[in-house]
């Protein structure tokens, strides 16, 4: 049985809550704002961040281009700078993308089922140039590539330099339709290895490669995007798979036999399409598991390098330009990330880097456990359950190691943005 004293205590705290009530209400003292804001406000990201940031949401992505700070919602975008973490703009959009690298960064948006986009500047949010007509468009250091089809019959796909909004050429492409939308539509190319606690756009824009595949109703329409032509159309068996990589079109057969799927790699220089180099029994991991050989998936690599598994379960490295091994595994290592110079490979609690161009290991990483890899043009970032570290990619020097759950999503030449929930933090390198 509750005693009255009990009683006399509930009763106090209802009239108490009721007074503050009417006085917010009437204007005269509201204290839930302040309250709010210390019951919203999170601990420190990391220790020795040179700033931390609270946003208006949770972040689709966080990009640096120059000495900004581009933060995507699901239905905005907001500029921060990077030095202090001061707002410098927002706009209304559906999606952001960053083109340009460095003081030539640009900020790319548009909406969603909405033709055209704008391209920004990325310090006072300005419209640089605008588009009424694009359907999908794709944001490179060097480029920025847009589609458009005024009919069914008639696309036209054009590429502009970022910061001038020079057109460099423009190239018909016949019928595309509605396939392509948006910010950067996915392509046949390389699917890049990532980790849950780095983001997929870490390393900022790609450079434009030298080959462009377009897919659709089954084909994929080549452009060489040195002259902005059209110079080869692909069409795949149905147990194949193309992927433009390297300036190669690579063709994968997957064949049923015996139980199980044999693969066959061939890489093509187009326009006539001869043979540069073959690979028999490479798998390229475009298929699941299973004797099916349905090949739903890209190629895992990145940009002109592709990973594949040899017949004893071997992880192999391969230049797609020329056919060359860069790198022969054993059973026991795993590649965690590449690009066109380094690999990170871990075996055990050990994580390496290696060189292409050296054909060797430049630098480990010893006890690390289970971890995650990006590599980036800055920095090479490892991650694993509560600590992440950015390493120098030619020699391993530690440029940043902080203890952090939080997920990376940027690097720049002088230090990392890292986010949990609604905040975000810069962690400068030494």
């Amino acid at each position: 049985m509750a005693s009255g004293g009990g009683s006399w205590k509930g009763y106090t705290l209802v009239a108490a809550t009721v007074v503050v009530t009417v006085l917010a209400a009437t204007g005269v003292w509201n204290p839930f704002p302040q309250l709010w804001s210390w019951i919203s406000t999170s601990g420190p990201i990391a220790p020795g961040a040179r700033w931390q940031q609270q946003l208006g949401g949770s972040p689709q992505s966080i990009a640096i281009a120059g000495d900004s700070v581009i933060v995507e919602y699901r239905t905005s975008v907001e500029a921060y700078g990077l030095t202090a973490a001061v707002k410098l703009w927002s706009s209304d959009a559906d999606w952001a993308s960053i083109a340009g690298k460095g003081a030539n960064a640009v900020v790319v948006t548009g909406r969603l089922l909405t033709k055209g986009y704008q391209v920004l500047d990325p310090s006072t949010g300005t419209v640089r140039r605008s588009d009424s007509s694009a359907t999908a468009v794709w944001t490179y250091q060097d480029a920025i590539v847009d589609l458009s089809c005024s009919g069914g019959d008639d696309c036209r796909l054009t590429a502009w330099d970022p910061r001038s909004g020079e057109q460099l050429w423009t190239v018909g492409t016949g019928s595309i339709g509605f396939v392509l939308d948006a910010a950067n539509p996915d392509l046949p190319d390389t699917r890049r290895l990532s980790s849950n606690r780095v983001d997929d756009d870490v390393a900022g824009p790609p450079v434009l490669p030298g080959l462009l595949g377009l897919p659709h109703d089954g084909q994929i329409r080549v452009i060489d995007t040195a002259s902005g032509r059209l110079v080869q159309t692909v069409r795949p068996g149905r147990q194949q798979r193309v992927a433009v990589v390297g300036g190669r079109v690579l063709t994968i057969t997957g064949t049923a036999k015996d139980g199980t799927c044999y693969y066959d790699v061939v890489a093509g220089n187009p326009p006539g399409g001869q043979v540069v180099w073959r690979r028999d029994g490479l798998n390229l991991r475009t298929a699941d598991n299973g004797s099916a050989c349905d090949q739903e998936r890209d190629p895992a690599g990145g940009y002109n390098v592709v990973l594949g598994v040899d017949p004893y379960g071997r992880e192999v490295l391969i230049n797609g330009y020329d056919g060359r091994t860069l790198w022969y595994g054993d059973k026991e290592s795993t590649v965690l990330t590449l690009n066109d110079t380094y690999a990170v490979i871990r075996k055990g609690d050990q994580v390496r880097g290696y060189s292409f161009a050296k054909d060797k290991a430049v630098w480990r990483l010893d006890g690390r456990g289970e971890v995650g890899a990006a590599l980036t043009p800055y920095a090479v970032i490892v991650v694993s359950k509560d600590r992440v570290s950015a390493l120098t990619p030619s020699n391993g020097a530690v440029r940043a190691d902080v203890r952090t759950d939080a997920k990376v999503f940027a690097v720049g030449p002088d230090g990392m943005i890292a986010a949990s929930g609604r905040d975000m933090a810069y962690l400068p390198f030494s």
